[in-house]
């Protein structure tokens, strides 16, 4: 029976793989940090969302300070943040 070990890497060949790893323009941060602006951005779009439920009758809920100031800020933040995501360079990358 023939033995079924796994190759071995030798050192050179892992320090390549950590090396193209490290030079991906993206990590898993930025990644990370573009979600959370992702949900800020659909937050904010939400909290501006919403109209009348008749549309004969004048509904003053429509210039509520969540849907004209609140919503849009927050949705400004997370468009603000995805800029932010996108160019973060984490310090270790920095170095190299």
């Amino acid at each position: 029976m023939a033995n079924k070990t796994a190759p071995k890497r030798d050192a050179g060949e892992s320090k390549l793989l950590l090396e193209s790893e490290s030079r991906l323009p993206l990590l898993k941060v930025n990644f990370i940090l573009m979600a959370i602006a992702g949900v800020l951005i659909v937050l904010g779009f939400c909290l501006m969302a919403g109209g009348a439920t008749d549309w004969d009758a004048f509904n003053p809920d429509i210039f509520s300070t969540r849907r004209i100031v609140v919503g849009p800020t927050i949705a400004f933040i997370g468009f603000i943040f995805m800029g932010f995501a996108i160019m973060y360079t984490p310090r270790s990358k920095k170095e190299e």
